[in-house]
């Protein structure tokens, strides 16, 4: 049985890294994942975990690591965050098609400029078609659970791909939540040992990663974007396993009094918990209003989804980055793409809000609902809107 302890995020994430018996990590501080990684350094120091900590230049230089350690057959991690994860950005694109079975962190944040530490999604919104697995957590128990999960998944031999776990930065690496740390005969039933699709071993040379060829370009895109599809069962399967042994159910997408629903919130991340909040306040005054969550983000659960949002009649879709000159947010753009010419399909309105930490509150929700009930009887002129913002 695990034991409940309080605990800071960060570093329950840190020691889901040490339970999960990683035996590489190489990463570089940046804020606010740093707390990650200066714990897993001291671990390894004090010899808790018999692994290799790579002090590195650059986020750059750490996942050129974590692919070469990756392929040479050991289980890697690493972590990062923001213009951190942008500076990853060249060799985020090799790990998927080159199969490398690598778990990451990312405590997202705003991206510059203007310069903010604070927390929204553009970090990995901009990276969101690199190719990895990647799931939200909404609370600190979700981000220790969603990390030994991601090594089982990406370790699959049907799988081996890479794994992101979203993390809100600040609202969640920064805060300290009870938590259930399992022990490690669970972690060890759960997470066998990790035996490598395929590796360099200088007995058996071999190229990984050559030049691709016009000729044969395409397919290897085609065989990357089919091992992600193929992914999801995997994933289910983890899920499935996950609650037998420790109890706590996942799905790619959860609802909270979603069943009746005229009109559904859409989020992803923390903030979910502050909008089942205001689900309830709503109610409360006679709105029937319900929620929808989405954990997995990659592979999308399209078919979950369409399920999960029933027969409600309006979408409100809160996305926590804007890309500019976009139609809408990329959440919101998902949406509208599922939905497409499906019969009986729900009015999708696209909002934006809590960019670079700015609070979104149960009044922020009950304004969201306002606006999208609006909308639904007369059409806004805009595809989207920014929600909270100062008139000057």
């Amino acid at each position: 049985m695990g034991k409940r302890v309080g605990i800071e995020v960060s570093i329950a994430i840190a020691e889901a890294v040490k339970l999960a018996r990683a035996e590489v990590i190489a990463a570089y501080p940046i804020t606010p994942q740093t707390h990650i990684v200066e714990h897993l350094s001291e671990i390894i120091a004090n010899g808790e975990l018999d692994a290799e900590f790579i002090t590195v230049e650059s986020e750059h230089a750490a996942m050129s690591c974590c692919c070469g350690s990756s392929a040479a057959g050991a289980r890697t991690y690493t972590a990062t965050s923001s213009q951190g994860l942008a500076l990853m950005s060249e060799i985020l694109y090799h790990p998927g098609p080159m199969r490398l079975p690598i778990v990451m962190t990312v405590a997202n944040r705003a991206l510059a400029a203007p310069i903010s530490i604070w927390n929204d999604h553009q970090d990995i919104m901009a990276q969101r078609d690199i190719g990895w697995i990647q799931t939200f957590a909404e609370n600190g128990q979700e981000a220790v659970d969603l990390t030994l999960h991601a090594f089982r998944v990406a370790e699959d031999r049907k799988v081996s791909l890479p794994v992101i776990v979203n993390i809100d930065g600040f609202t969640l690496s920064h805060v300290i939540e009870p938590i259930v740390i399992p022990d490690q005969e669970e972690v060890d039933a759960y997470l066998p040992a990790f035996k490598p699709r395929v590796r360099l071993d200088v007995k058996k040379p071999v190229t990984m990663g050559p030049v691709g060829i016009p000729e044969v370009y395409t397919e290897a895109k085609m065989a990357h974007n089919e091992a992600i599809k193929a992914s999801k069962r995997v994933i289910l399967q983890g899920w499935k396993e996950f609650a037998e042994i420790f109890g706590r159910e996942y799905n790619p997408v959860e609802t909270y009094r979603s069943e009746d629903a005229e009109v559904l919130l859409v989020t992803m991340g923390s903030i979910s918990e502050t909008a089942m909040t205001a689900v309830d306040a709503m109610r409360d005054k006679g709105t029937s209003v319900g929620l929808v969550r989405i954990r997995l983000w990659r592979p999308f659960p399209g078919p979950e989804f369409r399920k999960a949002a029933g027969k409600a009649s309006v979408l409100a879709v809160i996305d926590r980055c804007l890309p500019p000159g976009a139609v809408c947010g990329p959440v919101g753009a998902e949406l509208r793409s599922i939905f497409y010419k499906m019969p009986g399909a729900p009015k999708i309105f696209s909002f934006v809000a809590g960019l670079g930490g700015r609070d979104v509150t149960v009044e922020l929700f009950e304004e969201i609902v306002d606006k999208a009930r609006a909308y639904a009887k007369k059409r806004p002129t805009e595809l989207y809107e920014v929600i909270g913002v100062r008139e000057r």
